[in-house]
């Protein structure tokens, strides 16, 4: 039965997800609805009788800080004015709960948008390299050294020692990468001042912004969700939308780029798109391992 009170669906973790994020508004609940949340949670639509629809998403036993990090994220975006993001309604160790996006299909000219918001939101500096609180990739965490680097020139040392490296060492240990693809990939750290390019002051950035993270709307105007925001280089989030076919991507960066030009930045494209190929080598291993080596192989050839 629907209707005031009772979350709909045959899934009985949805029912009772509604009437959790209901008990937090004071309203019940009228539907919940799993819907695709990503790799790590289970994400649901939850409709409530005073007429809102949140987004609401968990994961069984989280780090203590894991939702508190993806809210400060989307605050630190939403702060720079240049980005729109959902808000953020409630925020638990196990329990996230946002404003909801309706989405529709890509066009052009949100492409075109975005990479313009893009470059505005890169051009917000950062104090340093990293976060002053918790931050996570995934279900992995990211560390940033004390006291954090702020000089551009530490910056590739800064990436190989605290991006690249411990998720290269986690995806041997899990039997995600091969030998020879490992040390293709501890090759380009230790070479990586040659090929990082022209040093960038940290810069605010969203830090997963794949294609999924982008939610494009109604209205006109893209949403990010997702972050992994921190002081960092302004590449990573342009080389990952490419990495993972963003729709109208020529588009986007050719308004980013009409803004904010990067030459070379095609080259310096496999550098950046590594911490995000070794990710999946050591969460899912497959053909992640070879594809981190190839990445690597790629961005020494520059």
């Amino acid at each position: 039965m629907t209707g005031p009170g009772a979350a709909s669906g045959a899934d009985p973790r949805a029912a009772a997800l509604g009437r959790r994020v209901a008990g937090l508004s004071g309203a019940a609940p009228v539907a919940a609805h799993p819907v695709p949340g990503g790799e790590i949670c289970a994400a649901y639509r939850v409709e409530l009788d005073d007429g809102r629809t949140v987004f609401a998403k968990t994961v069984p036993q989280p780090p203590p800080d894991f939702f508190a990090a993806e809210a400060a994220g989307l605050d630190l975006l939403r702060s720079t004015g240049t980005v729109a993001v959902p808000g953020v309604l409630a925020a638990f160790p196990d329990l996230l709960v946002l404003e909801w996006v309706d989405t529709a299909a890509p066009t052009p000219a949100q492409a075109e948008r975005l990479g313009c918001e893009l470059a505005a939101l890169h051009a917000t500096p950062a104090p340093h390299y990293g976060t002053a609180g918790p931050l996570y990739l995934g279900p992995v965490p990211l560390t940033t050294p004390a006291p954090p680097v702020t000089d551009p020139a530490d910056w590739p040392a800064y990436h190989a020692e605290h991006r690249l490296l411990p998720l290269l060492r986690l995806a041997v240990d899990s039997g995600g990468i091969a030998a020879e693809d490992a040390r293709d990939v501890e090759r380009l750290c230790a070479d990586i001042d040659r090929v990082a390019g022209p040093p960038q002051p940290p810069a605010v950035i969203h830090g997963d912004l794949w294609a999924g993270n982008i939610l494009w709307t109604p209205d006109g105007r893209p949403h990010l969700i997702d972050p992994a925001a921190q002081g960092g280089h302004p590449e990573a989030d342009l080389a990952f939308l490419e990495l993972s076919g963003c729709p109208h991507f020529d588009r986007l960066i050719r308004a980013y780029e009409d803004v904010r030009p990067l030459p070379g930045r095609r080259a310096r494209a496999p550098l950046h798109q590594l911490h995000h190929v070794l990710i999946h080598a050591a969460l899912f291993g497959g053909a992640y391992g070879p594809e981190s080596g190839a990445t690597a192989r790629a961005a020494l050839a520059g």
